[in-house]
């Protein structure tokens, strides 16, 4: 048995490497940390390294495994149901089992360059009756399963696995990082009923739906914090790097700020245009689902999203109303931890095969309610 007292958490993102460490025991509060804003790549491992050295250094405990926080751009979702008929009277966990197989055969058959990195049951249907969770000691002839795949693209997984693998380090769980996030954040708010967080990365956009307790709806968009960077470098003709300055000292540029040859409001205008353009696509994308309705409360969150506040609502061209999230460092290594600790009530929590010594299907899965 381990006698590690921390738990660590390491968010990859494609500007910025977020990490906390978390104690267990809950006799320590945790650490956190995180990296300088980044574009350039090569130096990528350096910067993990670095990293978790000053975690090593904070909890005095030598760190060989992680969770990992990851998005793409690439990232899917797939719904898919599988049913059952049961040949005894009573539902056993090995019919469940069996169909949640079924369907991950199925994704890993026709999605063959993708990995699975979140498998949530969205509805249990028993004998024509729906269940949010499975019901204990129920009786049943026919059973069927609605669940929602979140998929990372394969190479991006071996990727990140080859970079820790270098650092001696394994990586136990990788987690959908806007996933976790709204998910952390939907609990800390008390939402319920409908509810869309748009989550504005550096190059990539997520849009993650729910209701109630309810996955509806995630997508992912090519666009992100990156192009409205690039839109203030191009017209404001400055360079990439002051440009990503300006954007993310926001509120404290004024008209004379460093360059006389703009105004705030200019800078404004360039930023808020390419967010509105980000808003619709985002708003285009969650008007093509159908079990969403049209005045579903939507919440802004993401490093991307860090130039606008709640105070800049009504500068922005955009018909539906939205609410801005200010997420902090710990904010987002907690969301991950959380989801791996205490685990979402339709989630399935796939095992990496060599820490567990049990049958066949318990090989794949384990159920926390």
């Amino acid at each position: 048995m381990s006698d590690k007292k921390f738990q660590t958490i390491i968010d990859c993102g494609f500007s910025k490497i977020r990490a906390g460490t978390f104690n267990d025991e809950g006799t320590n509060n945790p650490f956190f940390i995180e990296s300088n804003f980044y574009t350039d790549q090569s130096n990528f491992k350096l910067k993990i390294q670095k990293i978790v050295a000053s975690l090593e250094k904070s909890t005095n405990e030598y760190i060989d495994n992680i969770d990992l926080m990851v998005d793409s751009s690439k990232m899917i979702s797939v719904a898919i149901s599988v049913f059952k008929k049961i040949e005894e009277l009573k539902l056993r966990q090995d019919d469940i089992l069996f169909l949640i197989q079924e369907a991950k055969q199925q994704i890993k058959k026709y999605y063959s360059d993708y990995n699975i990195v979140h498998i949530i049951i969205n509805n249990y249907k028993i004998d024509n009756v729906d269940y949010s969770e499975l019901p204990d000691e129920i009786d049943c002839q026919f059973i069927s399963l609605d669940i929602i795949f979140i998929c990372l693209p394969s190479e991006l997984v071996l990727s990140f696995k080859n970079i820790f693998s270098e650092l001696n380090i394994s990586i136990n769980q990788i987690i959908c990082s806007s996933y976790a996030k709204s998910i952390n954040y939907k609990n800390n708010l008390d939402l319920v009923g409908e509810v869309s967080f748009i989550d504005i990365g550096f190059k990539k956009t997520s849009i993650i739906s729910f209701y109630n307790d309810k996955l509806i709806f995630f997508d992912a968009l090519p666009i992100g914090g990156n192009h409205i960077t690039k839109d203030i470098s191009l017209l404001l003709k400055i360079d990439i790097n002051e440009a990503e300055k300006l954007k993310l000292n926001f509120e404290k540029n004024n008209s004379q700020a460093d360059n006389p040859s703009f105004s705030l409001e200019m800078l404004q205008k360039i930023a808020f245009a390419r967010t509105e353009e980000i808003l619709e696509l985002c708003d285009k994308s969650l008007a093509s689902n159908t079990k969403i309705k049209t005045q579903s409360k939507i919440i802004l969150m993401g490093e991307g999203s860090k130039i606008l506040d709640n105070k800049f609502k009504d500068k922005i061209s955009f018909a539906k109303d939205i609410d801005f999230l200010e997420e902090t460092l710990g904010d987002v290594c907690q969301s991950g931890y959380k989801l791996r600790k205490i685990y979402d009530k339709q989630e399935v929590v796939v095992v990496p095969k060599k820490q567990i010594k049990q049958g066949f299907f318990e090989k794949l899965f384990h159920f926390f309610k």
